[in-house]
């Protein structure tokens, strides 16, 4: 396979980065520039996790704009008016998102409603409720929410020339690439597999510590204050977990089974009702989380928030390489998906595009970078984000997670799977 195929977003990523590094006269790698993409982007890179699942099992959820929009206007009034503190505030809105998401998840999982059209009538019921609650008005938030959709990592110990807490964060980052590229070696090797050469292990190691080391200086040498953003960690935290989760356990794995084949999922055992449910309901919540990252960033709820995030969202799934039929996608593709927006944004701002014309080229990028995957999958070869994210089983077999090959199995439970058809 050549290094595009074997890289495929990441390597379109870097291309965008470095195009408009050059073009904007080194503009975009910058301290100040990388920390405002982070925050300008964060909420709808969370978005974009809890979508790929609602894609991937087969749904689409054109209401978490609206559910971000509401939440943020409810937990708005109840810090202001009920002097509740903000982390309260916080967990309020969350529980607000498991309610949405619930009534949701009711509808599509136990009545039987489609998704698109159930979150069609959310996305008109909550954007009503936002202007309704609020009486189309803003109202602000106190600084500990600010920070939460702002703020910065704090600074602590000896003068190191960066920032301490993004130095930590970097040394940690670090520290894990090294121990999975030693895990992954180790279990190839336990389960009869040949490794990558020691060559490519370093090679791949050494990349990605750079990637890190310059990453970490360039969030953590900024202007005084600032540092590695804390909607950042959020995402960070969010990305970890959401990949182990639809990776490595069973919930995740019926997920895929559910999109990728409804009838061998439910002959193989599996809770399809409950899966949808539970999709439905987490696309809720992180939307409400969403909302709040957005709100603490505005320093305000309006009732405008949240409009066209939903396609926002379901346009970096795309990208990222899911499948619109269902069955197939990843959490960090999804990411990189999104990223390649938020910079492709950021670069034509940079360099004085119109908006007008910044959308024409997105619709665009979106529509050939889903083609061009599609057109790999047609010939036989295989997606490109499935290549840049094997699954633990397929790797040294050929097989890759997240293409559309036919007969591809699809993991149901430990012991059971079900051929996609």
């Amino acid at each position: 396979m050549s290094s595009i195929r074997q890289f495929g977003m990441g390597i379109a990523l870097l291309a965008l980065i470095i195009f408009f590094q050059f073009s904007t006269g080194g503009n975009v790698l910058t301290s100040t520039n990388v920390q405002n993409l982070i925050i300008g982007n964060s909420y709808i890179l969370i978005l974009a996790i809890g979508m790929v699942l609602v894609i991937i099992a087969g749904h689409i959820d054109l209401s978490v704009g609206s559910v971000a929009a509401v939440t943020g206007i409810i937990v708005a009034i109840a810090i202001r008016d009920w002097g509740i503190p903000w982390w309260l505030g916080v967990l309020l809105g969350l529980g607000v998102g498991a309610v949405i998401g619930a009534w949701q998840g009711f509808w599509v999982a136990f009545v039987g409603i489609p998704g698109f059209i159930t979150t069609l009538a959310g996305m008109m019921i909550f954007r009503g409720l936002n202007q309704w609650i609020g009486q189309s008005n803003t109202v602000p938030v106190p600084k500990g929410l600010q920070d939460l959709g702002a703020g910065y990592l704090p600074e602590w110990g000896p003068n190191t020339g960066i920032n301490n807490s993004t130095l930590l964060l970097g040394i940690l980052a670090a520290v894990w690439v090294v121990y999975s590229e030693l895990r992954r070696r180790r279990g190839a090797i336990r389960l009869g597999m040949t490794p990558p050469s020691t060559t490519t292990a370093v090679t791949r190691v050494v990349i990605s510590l750079a990637v890190i080391g310059y990453a970490t200086y360039l969030f953590g040498s900024g202007r005084y204050g600032t540092s590695f953003p804390i909607p950042g960690v959020v995402l960070l935290v969010l990305v970890i977990v959401y990949h182990f989760v639809a990776s490595r356990t069973i919930q995740g794995r019926h997920v895929y089974a559910v999109g990728g084949n409804r009838a061998a999922a439910a002959l193989s055992g599996v809770n399809i009702r409950r899966t949808n449910f539970l999709v439905m309901m987490n696309m809720s919540i992180l939307a409400a989380l969403a909302g709040m990252i957005f709100v603490g960033r505005a320093t305000a709820s309006g009732p405008f928030d949240g409009t066209g995030w939903e396609l926002d969202a379901i346009a970096a799934v795309f990208i990222g390489g899911a499948a619109v039929s269902g069955g197939v996608g990843t959490v960090l593709g999804s990411v990189i998906g999104g990223l390649v927006m938020a910079v492709l944004n950021n670069g034509l701002q940079l360099n004085g595009v119109d908006s007008d014309k910044t959308q024409v080229i997105k619709g665009i990028v979106l529509l050939v970078a889903v083609a061009f995957d599609v057109y790999s999958k047609v010939q036989g070869k295989p997606s490109i984000i499935g290549l840049i994210f094997p699954s633990r089983k397929d790797r040294g077999t050929g097989a890759v997670e997240g293409a559309d090959t036919p007969q591809a199995e699809v993991p149901v439970a430990d012991g059971a799977t079900a051929a996609k058809g």
